[in-house]
């Protein structure tokens, strides 16, 4: 079966642009239109409004001098607008060669902000192509307000393709200005216009303020368009426009009669460029490039996925230069945990398994961050073999202090084989002050302390400052030498874990 092609039109250097508070410099316009073309394999960039900026002039003119080295010119499209010749001119100063040309789709437009009559615009939009066409500049059109212009006066809709049909222009664009359409309009009008104008190159450009974007997509496709304007991570005004991410997606599960040359194992790489460039955060929840979206945190869909995949779908994450997580935390289960330790190549038995998850549902209940990197240390904590005593000390309590210009400071509150002692006391630092409160307590036991030696804290490599940390004290009596741990979120809340365990056992 012969595949239908849909061109894609990437316009996240020029729409995309337009997101509040997003302004890429020329070298990331570089970096960017290189990605898009060579590593993600789109078919056409936008890349600029013209006569915007000196900056945007100079970021234009770099991509063009590169896109014309390479053979990739005839893909580069700026927006332009009727105007006399003077986005012409900044084209040709420019290197462009291809012009996107900002018409009016709807009688309101036209009439309101233009002031004119439909034969006063079809004449300027004739004369502004005829003066592309003399400097070599192919021209596509934009219908702007193209949505509202097909509910509000399809009259003029219909007139304006009868005169645009006729004109020397590539292809004409249907934009959903303020992303109004649904998905049955969506269809229902690009239907209309296919089966009115067949030999028209259509494109259509989704906006997403009712999150029907990529909805919207797909009924466009579904109705015949040849071609899509996409963003990378949805930029765009407002609410955005069209996902790149998702569209892609939906399009080769749902419709696999279309052929797109987009290739999806860099999408991820790409989004995260963007991300750093434009400083908009993608949402964790993001179908496609969110950090959560090929997560599983409850137990039992890692146990689905050891038996026959059963939450798999067709969306998997390595289509996408992704690898799936099991979350650890309190809907952890112990597939959940046995999933993180085959990756770590570790493997437990069954009784050392449950008290591993009972571990991580604790630290999860109390909303830690628990990762992958942190189970060895965890393991450590929970299969600690000096951790085998009675309980018979119980740091009940605490306040510690730190503050600019005085000595940290230590209140404690122990319990001790019943009896409750509390103590203050200064020290060199938190745990210091801690130890020295804890030294009036024992002295008042007429017990003395063993004599710290060796004291180390340790997180897992490429953990952050959230992640669980590992205390780790050697302690020193006139009979022997030991050490005990502390794992916990704060390093000071470790070395206290660490010290009741010793008190414990001594």
């Amino acid at each position: 079966m012969n595949k239908r092609k849909i061109e894609i039109m990437d316009t996240t250097l020029r729409d995309g642009e337009q997101t509040s508070g997003v302004s890429f410099s020329a070298s990331e316009k570089l970096t960017l239109a290189k990605l898009l073309l060579e590593e993600l394999l789109v078919d056409r960039i936008e890349i600029a409004s013209a006569r915007v900026s000196d900056g945007e002039f100079e970021a234009v003119k770099n991509i063009c001098s590169w896109a014309g080295e390479n053979n990739y010119l005839h893909k580069i499209e700026v927006l332009t607008f009727v105007d006399k010749g003077i986005s012409i001119d900044w084209m040709v100063k420019a290197g462009v060669k291809v012009q996107n040309l900002l018409t009016k789709g709807s009688l309101n437009h036209l009439t309101h902000q233009l002031k004119k009559t439909p034969e006063q615009h079809f004449s300027e939009i004739a004369q502004t192509i005829a003066l592309a066409q003399q400097h070599g500049i192919s021209t596509n059109v934009y219908l702007e307000d193209w949505s509202n212009g097909m509910r509000n006066s399809p009259e003029y809709v219909f007139q304006y393709l009868d005169f645009i049909s006729k004109q020397p222009i590539k292809r004409v664009m249907l934009p959903d200005t303020l992303g109004i359409l649904s998905p049955w309009e969506a269809y229902q009008f690009i239907t209309k216009v296919k089966s009115g104008y067949p030999d028209l190159h259509l494109d259509f450009h989704a906006h997403n303020d009712y999150d029907l974007g990529t909805a919207n997509v797909l009924e466009a496709v579904k109705a015949g368009v040849d071609g899509l304007h996409l963003t990378i991570n949805g930029m765009g005004e407002r609410a955005g426009n069209a996902p790149i991410e998702s569209a892609i997606a939906v399009i080769r599960d749902f419709l696999p009669e279309i052929e797109i040359n987009v290739k999806e194992s860099s999408i991820y790489k790409v989004s995260k460029l963007v991300e750093t460039f434009s400083g908009v955060r993608i949402p964790v929840n993001k179908p496609i490039t969110g950090d959560n979206v090929f997560t599983q945190t409850a137990g039992i869909h890692a146990d689905g996925d050891n038996k026959k995949n059963l939450y798999f779908s067709d969306l998997l994450p390595e289509r996408f230069g992704r690898k799936r997580k099991y979350a650890l935390g309190k809907t952890s289960g112990k597939a959940n945990i046995e999933k993180n330790l085959q990756e770590l190549g570790l493997k437990l038995n069954d009784e050392d398994l449950k008290k591993v998850t009972q571990r991580v549902i604790e630290l999860g209940d109390k909303k830690e961050t628990v990762t992958k990197e942190d189970l060895p240390y965890i393991i450590s904590d929970v299969l600690d073999k000096s951790s085998s005593y009675t309980e018979k000390v119980a740091v009940e309590s605490y306040v510690l202090t730190h503050s600019k210009g005085l000595r940290p400071s230590a209140t404690v509150s122990v319990n001790i084989e019943g009896e409750l002692f509390e103590e203050n006391s200064q020290g060199d630092g938190q745990f210091d002050a801690f130890m020295n409160a804890l030294a009036k307590v024992y002295k008042k036991k007429k017990l003395a302390l063993p004599k710290l030696v060796d004291y180390a804290v340790r997180i897992a490599p490429g953990s952050s400052t959230d992640a669980l940390c590992e205390t780790t004290i050697t302690w020193e009596t006139e009979n022997k030498t030991f050490t005990t741990r502390g794992l916990d979120s704060d390093q000071t809340v470790c070395a206290i874990i660490a010290t009741q365990k010793m008190l414990n056992i001594i």
